[in-house]
């Protein structure tokens, strides 16, 4: 069966770096940074980065690209069913995040008509979870449907989905060339104006004042490794699907650090931009940076409401071009996360890929309408905490150790990058994969069981955001084994009859 590919490599790296920049790089990483040493931070980062995040890019593209598949079939032609599992785990956590993910790009859907007139009022956290979210039950109960959240939903998954079906060139790639360079534009237009109101000096100092004595602190290295980590899209399945639609002859290496710079780009533009917002609206009302600092989406729907609200002139204008660049980033995001399962459900089964897209994007849709109900966003919290921190870190983590210390398939891999690529790999590849990359990952999972296990949270129930045990066992951590339980699950069945052969030298 003829393998779908990129009409071009500007549109593999597009894509690529539309999975990458997504809704969490525009208010995670300037947190992260702001908390870990501010401009000292940029030293762990970029350390991160060189060590971790681009060589887990190099293998993941190259995996995708020698053997022609999503993630659970490239790790069947690897090694058969010894490693398929790990792909449909990976697969199964894209699921799960896919769900809830476009919840939250329909909040910013919405947010982008609150804008207009600034609907959300004086007091923006009473209206995000009041009169917006709805936020009138306990954690564990749904309530009804917020029907200000479900309606643009269906819109969010009516686009992912019809881009989807439009195929690799002419839907996702198409998308991206169009969502990214006006993600850019608009990002650009939002951030050169918040770097030219009173106090926008106050957000930038904070930011990227140095404190080099936070560089000591290894948790502050932790950090930078688990943020480069999650916004690169490594451990989602998205890097090894979409490289396995790259032609022949494709530069593996260039289009990694390609990749990895691009997205660190856009995450500096994203914290001058948010910061210099910040410094505003410190000036604006006689406060620190410090006081006005938020992280996750209070940030987004809280915080930038509330500085929307004192800008000097184009209140409006600017709110929806603000809005309107977490749509984009996040519908960019969703379709990658999307892509990863329908490719795997249509190569295992043997069903056509509109039917792939119809059955496994229809049922996260279905899913997805959980978290638009009153108790939403306590489902949202707590199944994001758990799927992100014992899934993608986990999978990360298998993943180096058994492909570069139990399979021995480095060398393999690294052969094959460096017969195509101008930048080849030596032995500093291999000692990121096989000895850095899987210290850090092990000290941080080692740091989340201890803080779970011994419930080091909340001081009245010790877990995670004072949630009750019942909440935390149902909505989180049976999210996350679900995952690894159902990719086991789906690695025993066999391999369509156009999929189960393969011969590496026809790529």
């Amino acid at each position: 069966m003829e393998r779908s590919q990129w009409g071009t490599r500007a549109g593999f790296i597009m894509a690529a770096v539309g999975s990458a920049v997504g809704l969490g790089n525009i208010w995670r990483f300037p947190y992260v940074a702001y908390e870990n040493g501010g401009g000292a931070f940029f030293i762990p980062y970029l350390f991160a980065l060189l060590t971790a995040g681009i060589p887990i890019l190099i293998m993941e593209f190259t995996i995708g690209h020698k053997y022609r598949g999503s993630a659970p079939l490239s790790f069947f032609r690897m090694s058969g069913k010894k490693l398929e599992w790990m792909g449909w785990w990976a697969i199964f956590v894209s699921f799960v995040i896919s769900t809830y993910y476009a919840v939250i790009i329909a909040w910013a859907m919405r947010y982008t008509i609150f804008s207009v007139n600034q609907a959300w009022g004086s007091d923006t956290e009473a209206f995000l979870f009041n009169d917006f979210l709805q936020l009138t039950v306990t954690p564990g109960q749904t309530g009804g449907v917020v029907w200000g959240v479900l309606i643009p939903l269906i819109l969010v998954w009516a686009i992912a989905l019809g881009i989807l079906l439009g195929g690799v060139k002419k839907g996702i790639e198409m998308a991206n060339r169009i969502f990214i360079p006006t993600l850019v534009v608009i990002f650009l237009i939002v951030v050169i104006r918040a770097v030219t109101l009173d106090g926008a000096a106050l957000g930038l100092e904070a930011f990227f004042k140095p404190n080099f004595d936070a560089i000591m602190d290894p948790q502050v290295w932790v950090a930078a490794y688990g943020h480069i980590f999650f916004s690169l899209s490594i451990a989602f399945a998205i890097m090894i699907t979409y490289a396995s639609y790259l032609p022949k002859k494709s530069d593996i290496t260039n289009n990694a650090f390609i990749t990895g710079f691009a997205n660190s780009a856009f995450e500096l533009l994203a914290g001058i931009g948010v910061f210099a917002a910040l410094g505003f609206m410190a000036n604006q009302q006689g406060l620190a940076v410090a006081d006005v600092a938020a992280a996750g989406v209070g940030l987004a729907f809280v915080v930038f409401p509330q500085i929307i609200n004192e800008f000097p002139g184009f209140n409006g204008l600017f709110g929806v071009l603000f809005f309107l660049s977490l749509t984009l980033a996040g519908l960019t995001s969703l379709i990658s996360i999307t892509e990863t399962y329908v490719a795997g459900f249509s190569e295992k089964f043997g069903i056509s890929r509109n039917k792939a897209i119809i059955f496994g994007g229809g049922l996260a849709a279905v899913i997805s309408i959980l978290f638009a109900t009153q108790g939403g966003l306590f489902f949202l919290d707590v199944a994001d905490y758990f799927i992100n921190q014992f899934g993608v870190a986990a999978i990360g983590l298998v993943e180096v150790i058994l492909i570069v210390w139990v399979f021995r398939k480095a060398d393999m891999l690294r052969d094959h990058a460096n017969a195509i690529s101008d930048i080849r790999l030596g032995g500093w590849w291999k000692i990121c994969l096989g000895i850095v990359t899987p210290i850090v990952l092990g000290y941080m999972m080692f740091g989340l069981l201890k803080t779970n296990l011994l419930k080091e949270f909340d001081t009245e129930t010790g877990n995670y955001e004072g949630y009750s045990d019942t909440f935390i066992m149902l909505g989180g951590t049976s999210v996350a084994l679900a995952a690894l339980v159902f990719g086991i699950l789906f690695s025993f069945g066999k391999w369509h009859k156009d999929h189960a052969e393969f011969e590496e030298d026809k790529k």
